[in-house]
């Protein structure tokens, strides 16, 4: 489980550095940067939950969300604290860093802070964060792992299966 949390800590480290950085630019009068054709450097006051899905301007609405996402991440260490498998454990570890790096956000801001800007043309996908990525890669990895590499249908063999063969 300490390895999971060192990921956890990782990802809170390098979400509020650039956060920070983004802050620091667009603070002193930055502009939005084009790095490709297709990606920006913008910056995003997300006042609602993944993706500025179910925003409110309420002003209880940061508290709400940060006190649900803290439940959240209580499950979380309680899925890791159960959790056998270390990949998927490591994985938790992201998802709790994302998330605890958005709550820091919703405390100091009243909001998260979002800065990365994918496009196709015109259409752009909500701008999201290190916090975000990292609770989307390690989402994704524990599916893949645990559905495709772990095989939780597979029969187990026991130890005196084994001493047979």
């Amino acid at each position: 489980m300490k390895k999971g949390l060192l990921y956890a800590l990782g990802v809170i480290i390098a979400d509020q550095i650039s956060k920070a950085a983004v802050l620091y630019y667009f603070s002193n009068g930055g502009q939005n940067i084009r790095v490709t054709p297709f990606f920006n450097i913008v910056l995003a006051w997300n006042k609602g939950v993944s993706f500025s899905m179910f925003h409110s301007d309420h002003a209880l609405a940061p508290w709400i969300l940060t006190l649900v996402a803290l439940l959240i991440c209580g499950v979380v260490v309680h899925w890791m604290t159960m959790e056998r498998d270390e990949k998927t454990r490591n994985c938790f570890g992201l998802i709790l860093g994302g998330a605890l790096g958005n709550v820091i956000d919703r405390v100091i801001h009243g909001a998260v802070v979002d800065f990365l800007d994918f496009h196709a043309g015109v259409h752009h996908w909500p701008a999201f964060n290190v916090a975000d990525s990292a609770i989307c890669i390690g989402a994704f990895f524990i599916l893949f792992w645990n559905i495709f590499i772990l095989r939780p249908d597979a029969p187990a063999a026991s130890s005196g299966e084994e001493a047979e063969k």
